[in-house]
């Protein structure tokens, strides 16, 4: 048995229809990424309201993401393990200690 599968797009912004094609705008604010499915005319709508402050803004490329990393103990992880079983987490001899292990100990110290 053949399927066929259709794509149909509404329109984010109205809820209209827009069939199997759509206007996908991206765009970046307050450092998060956003896609957006309008019309084509909710898209021009879009575009002439923020011409204004593409214009008067400027480009950033090359940005990387920062990684986080969790703090240390400072190598003490047999402290970590037994503050850790003497309130309640269950944590191995040896290994790795789970991070929400970690962010508890250190929230606590």
């Amino acid at each position: 048995m053949a399927q066929h599968f259709q794509t149909r797009y509404i329109d984010d912004l109205d809820g209209t229809d827009l069939g199997e094609t759509a206007n996908t705008l991206s765009f970046a604010f307050d450092g998060k990424d956003y896609a957006i499915d309008l019309s084509d005319e909710n898209a021009e709508t879009f575009r002439q309201v923020i011409a204004p402050y593409i214009e008067a803004g400027r480009r950033v490329t090359g940005t990387r993401t920062k990684t986080t990393r969790t703090r240390s103990t400072s190598g003490n992880t047999k402290a970590v393990r037994q503050w850790a079983r003497a309130n309640g987490y269950d944590v191995s001899d040896r290994g790795r200690i789970p991070a929400n292990v970690m962010d508890a100990y250190t929230a606590a110290n």
